[in-house]
């Protein structure tokens, strides 16, 4: 498949957090990201702590590609079938780890899709009847709180088959 068959809208010289943190930094000065937010790694795909909260929790997930993939047109099957996995190993542990009400899952691509990092990433999310989800704008979350979901994650993935 083509790099990019729909086209790039990494801009020139963009340095992709996901890629910096797997790499296992250094991490530029713009990266959000911190090593403590790795739950997950294998060849072909990653969770990591989102660094925005969204509602009144913090803490989502997200899955992502080890290699730097922009979008959903950029994986290969395989790839996105590992994704998949990952995304409902990442729920169950959710369950395990936190036993929210439920789960959620979305992801986007461009810019109109609400992309803002050119590194495809499957948001999943712990859910909770107030959590006002698609109502709240966006949040940072401390990198210390991360960290704690992080490591309650990894344990709980890892019991996950």
């Amino acid at each position: 498949m083509p790099a990019h068959p729909h086209g790039s809208h990494e801009p020139p010289g963009y340095l992709c957090p996901f890629c910096e943190l797997l790499a296992g930094g250094p991490l530029s000065a713009g990266n959000l990201c911190a090593p403590t937010d790795l739950v997950h790694r294998d060849r072909q795909v990653a969770v990591i702590m989102a660094c925005d909260g969204f509602g009144n929790y913090g803490g989502h997930a997200m899955v992502i590609p080890a290699a730097h993939l922009e979008s959903l047109y950029d994986l290969d099957d395989g790839v996105a079938a590992a994704i998949m996995v990952a995304t409902r190993r990442t729920a169950l542990a959710m369950k395990l780890a936190w036993d929210p009400e439920g789960t959620s899952t979305r992801q986007h691509n461009e810019p109109a899709g609400n992309q803002h990092v050119w590194h495809y990433h499957q948001h999943v999310f712990p859910r909770y009847a107030d959590d006002d989800l698609y109502r709240q704008l966006r949040h940072r979350v401390p990198v210390e709180v991360r960290a704690a979901k992080a490591r309650e994650l990894a344990a709980a993935w890892g019991r996950v088959g």
